[in-house]
């Protein structure tokens, strides 16, 4: 390499590292001066369900410490997927979230054909919020008062108990195929549209069983309605104590939650998620904020944004394997 060459070299080099390093700066200015204008929230669910009372009372809290507005920005749809593409196409500057949860974060790019998005590659991990326990129900009219008596008695009867599905591909609708997978029972799976038409069936009796959400099925479980034999989380919930875990009462090894948490798009600055990262975390921690959480079935998680990184890497594959196995699609 001659002399020339050489020089020529060094300097393209020289100016890769000198960009670089304003980048650099420029990031961490950013970061310092983060936020200076209201942040977009967005959720891909309809406003007055749980999820979006969740996002609006930690909205509010995150407002006050970071002292910009929360501005919660309601795009249901698509299985949550409009939210999702929203956010991934936004600028990465910190201003917008998404409020994701398994279904946006770990099922829909197996069920759906055609994704907008990738939910590893295209967001970068804030916080995982809270887990919410669903619940496995019977009719009172069914005879099982146990996880195994209900197993049982659907091998007894294979293919003739129904099971109430709140739509395909949802998690109620998923958690029953994956029970009928590993409790090696047959039944039929009747999709509703939503888990209120799923819950009218099961108090009618048109459906003997289905798993449910904690807040849709309490009023009922307290009435006498709805009888409850288990939870679906790994361990026992502290909204259910009373309750045994569907793994230990008669199902090893299963769990089928529903979980919520925050990404920003891909290529945020790491101190922007870091400053984001602390907020929400000082706010999941606050006793009041806990308790309101726990009101609406949810139990608080927080962490690291690599804890969210691993939480996904497990849920994707795991829910591939069940929708691949029954063949689900999306409505």
């Amino acid at each position: 390499m001659s002399t020339r060459q050489y020089q020529s070299v060094l300097a393209d080099a020289l100016t890769f590292v000198l960009s670089f390093a304003a980048l650099a700066a420029m990031s961490v200015a950013h970061a310092a001066d983060y936020p200076v204008k209201p942040i977009r929230f967005v959720l891909g669910f309809a406003p007055g369900g749980a999820s979006d009372t969740m996002a609006r009372a930690i909205g509010t809290r995150l407002s006050e410490g970071l002292g910009q507005p929360v501005v919660i920005d309601n795009r249901a749809g698509a299985g949550g997927n409009i939210a999702a593409e929203i956010v991934a196409r936004s600028a990465p500057d910190g201003y917008t979230m998404l409020l994701g949860n398994n279904g946006i974060l770990a099922v829909n790019v197996s069920l759906y054909p055609k994704l907008g998005f990738d939910p590893v590659k295209d967001f970068a991990p804030v916080v995982l919020i809270a887990s919410q326990p669903n619940i496995l129900v019977v009719h009172p009219a069914v005879a099982a008062n146990s996880v195994k008596e209900l197993v049982a008695l659907a091998k007894a009867q294979a293919g003739k108990l129904n099971y109430a599905s709140p739509g395909n591909g949802t998690t109620g609708h998923l958690a029953g195929e994956l029970f009928k997978r590993m409790a090696g029972v047959e039944y039929t799976i009747i999709p509703f549209k939503g888990g209120g038409p799923a819950a009218l069936a099961m108090l009618s009796g048109e459906t003997q069983f289905t798993f449910a959400t904690a807040l849709s099925v309490q009023p009922h479980i307290k009435s006498g309605k709805l009888r409850a034999l288990g939870v679906t989380t790994a361990k026992r919930s502290a909204s259910f104590p009373e309750l045994p875990t569907v793994a230990e009462a008669g199902v090893p090894g299963f769990d089928a939650i529903t979980w919520h948490g925050v990404v920003v798009p891909a290529r945020t600055p790491q101190p922007v998620i870091a400053r984001l990262n602390r907020e929400f975390n000082k706010l999941l921690q606050a006793p009041d904020m806990r308790e309101r959480l726990l009101t609406l079935g949810s139990e608080v998680i927080g962490g690291e944004p690599k804890q969210l990184t691993e939480f996904m890497r497990v849920e994707i594959p795991r829910w591939a394997k069940v929708i691949k196995d029954s063949g689900a699609k999306a409505d």
